[in-house]
């Protein structure tokens, strides 16, 4: 029996979270320091359908740790600045 929780034991039901790729998947995969982890994140988000959905959250949350619509923090944080240029 697997202790670690899935995604979508933490989310709320009827939300775009459902819809996505790492649904299923180990939530500490996502706020790893290993680089494999790492990759193994960003390889649920290059397939997923609500990929968008999950960065624009990431963005209007600010989430400062782990992988989110296929950006680490350091890629929010350019494109936020870029937003905040460009407006």
């Amino acid at each position: 029996m697997s202790t670690s929780l899935a995604l979508t034991d933490l989310l709320a039901s009827g939300s775009w979270q459902e819809d996505a790729a790492c649904r299923d998947a180990d939530p500490e995969l996502f706020f790893s320091n290993e680089e494999n982890d790492r990759e193994r994140a960003l390889l649920y988000c290059s397939s997923c359908p609500v990929r968008t959905e999950c960065l624009e959250h990431a963005l209007a949350t600010r989430e400062a740790y782990g992988i989110w619509g296929g950006t680490d923090e350091q890629e929010r944080k350019r494109l936020l600045r870029r937003r905040r240029r460009a407006a």
